[in-house]
Parts: structure tokens; C-alpha cells; sequence
């Protein structure tokens, strides 16, 4: 083999054990201290590790399969427990905003949400208030942000965002236009439509766990 050669085998090698170094590190600060954002989380890996080579950094999607690897691993007694208690907690939540076709995002759907994650709702309503206005109505008190969503490489979009707590638990509602029950935006995790669940489907996913609970 050609010391050329040689030497770029060696570098690929060398870059594919720092991603996967690097994606280790972002699951663990996601895990540990509640970073949620994939971007960030490998950022900061890199930095404490001090790689600098960006060929380094892991997509987001070979960090969440780390975070899954983090989770099975490290908090198997407890992760289960914490994210059935969001999937219970969104189905009630689910329940009381019917009126808003509401679906369930992000971790807890994905099934990788632990004692730090939010309820991740997508609201539907042409009246970008009346979420807001029905929560106030109820005595719920709302922290309001805005988000933007990707809804493919040219097209984003900015949308109120509800933050409140019910029982310990955060949840975090975007309120999105009716027509966007046709198409959800993308994924930050692998750029595809992002997975949506509706109330009846997370009913499911529970029947299944208790399912497989009794059966181990």
C-alpha cells in the first residue's frame, strides 16, 4: 500500500472514531443536563473533547441513536418510567385540546425523552391566539416564544410557541395553521417530515408497553 494511502485510511479512521466520540459526549450532556438541542449538544462535545476537525461532528441522527445507547445504558430503571409518564401526560393534554386536532412530537413520541424533556405538541387553529386564549381561559399560565420550522430547503416559517407545567411535567405546544395537518415540517433529527402522533395512536404506544411489560 502507498504511504499516501496509507495515511489517508488512517485519517478516515481517526475522523470516524472522533464522530463517534463526539456523539457519545453530545448524548451524554443531552442526557445528564437537559440540552436539547442537537446542534448545540455537539458543539459543546467537540469543545470538551477538543476536536476541531467539523469532518468530526456526528449527525444528528448518529446522536440520537447514542442517546438511546446513553439512555439503555445509564438510566434504564428510570428513563421508561419517565417517558411513560409523558406519553401519559400527553394524552390527557391531547384530551383537553381536541378542539385543536392536537399531535404529539418530538421525544416523547420518539421515545427517547427522560426527566428533562417537555411534552412536545403541534396545535392546529387559524386563529394563531385562540390556543392561548383557551389555555388563559382555563387559569393556565403561559410563557409565549416563537419557533421556526423548516418546511423544506426554501420554505420557514415562524409560530407561537406555548410553554406551561402541569404536574411537574413542561410541555411545549407550537401552534401551527390548519393546513399544516397535511404536511408537518421537517425533522431536526434527519430532515424528513417530522413524525406526528395523534391521541389515539399514543394510546396505543401505552396498550403496547403494558403489553410487552407483562410478557418480559
Amino acid at each position: 500500500m502507498a504511504r499516501g494511502e496509507h495515511h489517508r485510511i488512517h485519517a478516515q479512521d481517526r475522523t470516524q472514531r472522533n464522530r463517534v466520540l463526539v456523539a457519545q459526549e453530545a448524548a451524554r450532556l443531552m442526557s445528564e443536563h437537559g440540552i436539547r438541542d442537537f446542534h448545540h449538544a455537539k458543539l459543546k462535545a467537540a469543545e470538551r473533547l477538543g476536536i476541531v476537525d467539523t469532518q468530526a461532528l456526528p449527525r444528528n441522527n448518529e446522536i440520537e441513536d447514542a442517546l438511546r445507547e446513553h439512555q439503555r445504558i445509564f438510566h434504564g430503571d428510570t428513563q421508561p418510567q419517565a417517558l411513560r409518564a409523558r406519553r401519559e401526560a400527553a394524552v390527557e393534554a391531547m384530551r383537553f385540546l381536541r378542539s385543536f386536532d392536537s399531535r404529539l412530537v418530538g421525544a416523547v413520541l420518539e421515545g427517547t425523552a427522560d426527566e428533562h424533556s417537555a411534552v412536545c405538541l403541534h396545535v392546529y387553529s387559524d386563529d394563531p391566539e385562540a390556543p392561548g386564549l383557551f389555555l388563559q381561559e382555563q387559569g393556565i399560565p403561559l410563557e409565549t416564544q416563537t419557533r421556526r420550522l423548516r418546511w423544506s430547503n426554501s420554505d420557514q416559517s415562524e409560530h407561537t410557541v406555548l410553554l406551561f407545567g402541569a404536574d411537574g411535567i413542561p410541555f411545549d405546544i407550537t401552534v401551527l395553521p390548519l393546513d399544516a395537518l397535511r404536511q408537518a415540517p421537517l425533522d431536526r433529527v434527519d430532515e424528513r417530515p417530522m413524525r406526528r402522533a395523534t391521541r389515539v395512536m399514543v394510546q396505543e404506544l401505552l396498550a403496547e408497553e403494558d403489553i410487552a411489560a407483562f410478557n418480559s
